[in-house]
């Protein structure tokens, strides 16, 4: 079934994906058990994105918000810079190719983006994945000046929280998580993939679509760890405020310094360690 994301935002946007597309039942022969019994395990599958029409990426993620997970990644590569670079997005469930229309007058950009990254399959773990060159990898982006902060029993209550929107990692415990959190704890958007990276993507297309962006009131809670990728598209989507379940890498660390942003890391069990910029978590 082809979908299509109109020019007004969230006006004929599918429904957000539930745990049925990110899941499937499998046979699975468990240690000291003669008989096979079924198991759940997490749904991955390519998606092709187009630009006008053209092959430009292979993402292997799973189903469910294609369109927001084609519109963030295309904004995280900087090829969509602004919601009305963008005239529709059409989903194709059936075949897992996702075409992004451009506006017209954009048609330098998408030549040159499809000049500059070749073609290749990205798994679930590749966030960078068929850049050219290192310079590629620079970010024109001002630092991030929120001046607000959080307690750090709310920055503690992260994890449950987004684990209570994780409806498919309940089921086969094989998916990461996102989830966009604002300045008092509420959760405002949260997403399920594969991959890390794809699950921000989800969260920053579907940001970008409803005109939402920056996020300079918002946290960004990761399952896993903080990779350079996840930093680096927060920076972007203008959170000032990152925090995951596991450690950063050391890019990372240093990428937060740069952006002005605030990175929190082995958020478990209401402990946490602050790598970068601690201004923004306050005592209590």
């Amino acid at each position: 079934m082809a979908l299509s994301y109109g020019a007004h935002p969230l006006m004929t946007r599918p429904p957000i994906s539930t745990a049925s597309a990110a899941v499937r039942s499998v046979d699975v022969l468990r240690r000291g058990e003669s008989a096979a019994t079924r198991d759940e395990v997490a749904v991955e599958l390519p998606l092709e994105v187009r630009l006008n029409g053209y092959p430009f990426s292979v993402i292997m993620r799973t189903p469910g918000q294609d369109g927001d997970l084609a519109l963030g990644f295309l904004f995280a590569e900087g090829v969509v810079r602004r919601r009305d670079d963008v005239v529709r997005i059409d989903v194709d469930e059936a075949t897992g190719v996702t075409n992004v229309v451009f506006a017209r007058g954009r048609d330098e950009r998408v030549a040159d983006a499809l000049d500059q990254r070749r073609q290749v399959a990205m798994n679930a773990s590749c966030g960078l994945c068929g850049r050219r060159s290192l310079e590629t990898l620079a970010l024109e982006a001002p630092p991030c000046r929120a001046e607000w902060s959080v307690s750090s029993a709310m920055v503690g209550a992260l994890p449950n929280l987004l684990r209570s929107a994780q409806s498919a990692f309940a089921q086969t415990g094989g998916l990461h998580a996102a989830g966009l959190f604002d300045v008092d704890g509420r959760l405002e958007a949260s997403a399920e993939d594969v991959g890390r990276h794809n699950a921000v993507d989800k969260l920053l297309g579907r940001m970008l679509d409803a005109g939402r962006l920056p996020l300079a009131s918002s946290l960004l809670f990761v399952s896993g760890r903080s990779s350079f990728e996840i930093v680096q598209k927060a920076w972007m989507g203008g959170i000032p405020f990152v925090a995951a379940v596991s450690a950063p890498s050391s890019l990372a660390v240093d990428l937060a310094g740069e952006a002005g942003m605030t990175l929190l890391g082995f958020v478990r069990d209401g402990r946490f360690n602050i790598y970068a910029h601690p201004e923004r978590v306050a005592a209590g």
